[in-house]
């Protein structure tokens, strides 16, 4: 009989009936002898709630766990998401997201030392230039247009067109831009206008006709200057790879 066990047994025994392991007679004979000793009637309670608490946590973790590992894969699953919209746009941005230049770096005409160059050291430009850089760009573009009326050396005439629209095209002229860029190309025989100046003016027509959306004129153009193989042929091909998209 149960009352025959000594404390150590009735504690064994009550951690057995806890984890369901005694049989129904050994179940009655356990409360029989607990009516009896309520000091292992709350040791009973104890070991009983305590059961209680693990099982509530291990349940609590069991769902924790599963949160946690449905967070990390969810999470995993955005991570790869991002990165793969990401690789994909900048894929896009690589192959087909160009902009049109923004605007044009004027000129000061200066040699490799930072020296005013002799050989390009025309005055009327240089005080051009310094009008439009402080912010008087209509005067800059009036003292040019007047110099460009008395002018008749195509290579002088050609210099003169290209900064004429360089400014017209920062100020978002891109029709007068074009006109100007234009006179330009039409003097590319002249031996004073170098290859240099050519492929800037067709690199700006194309430029000019992008931002006024005719693309197959800005490709017409960028390909020009590409073909001119010089300065501008590497920034070129990423364009015309992008207008053939």
């Amino acid at each position: 009989m149960i009352e025959s066990f000594n404390k150590k047994e009735l504690e064994e025994k009550i951690d057995q009936y806890v984890n369901g392991q005694l049989s129904a007679q050994e179940v009655d004979e356990l409360w029989a002898e607990l009516i009896q000793d309520g000091y292992h009637l709350d040791y009973l309670k104890s070991v009983a709630n305590l059961k209680a608490v693990i099982e509530r946590k291990r349940e609590e973790e069991k769902s924790t766990n599963k949160k946690e590992y449905w967070y990390y894969a969810a999470a995993a699953v955005i991570a790869l998401l991002i990165a793969v919209v990401g690789v994909m746009n900048i894929s896009t941005q690589q192959q087909s997201s160009v902009e049109p230049v923004s605007s044009i770096e004027l000129d000061y005409y200066r040699s490799g030392d930072g020296a005013i160059s002799s050989s390009s050291d025309k005055e009327v430009i240089r005080n051009a230039i310094k009008l439009a850089n402080t912010g008087r760009e209509n005067e800059a573009i009036s003292l040019l247009q007047s110099e460009l009326e008395d002018a008749s050396e195509p290579g002088w005439i050609a210099e003169l067109s290209l900064n004429l629209g360089s400014l017209h095209y920062n100020n978002g002229n891109y029709d007068n831009a074009i006109e100007h860029y234009e006179r330009v190309v039409s003097h590319k025989d002249n031996e004073n206008v170098d290859v240099l100046m050519l492929e800037k003016a067709y690199w700006y027509i194309g430029n000019a006709h992008f931002h006024l959306d005719q693309l197959v004129d800005a490709k017409t153009n960028i390909e020009k200057a590409y073909e001119l193989n010089g300065a501008y042929r590497r920034v070129a091909q990423s364009y015309l790879n992008a207008l053939s998209d």
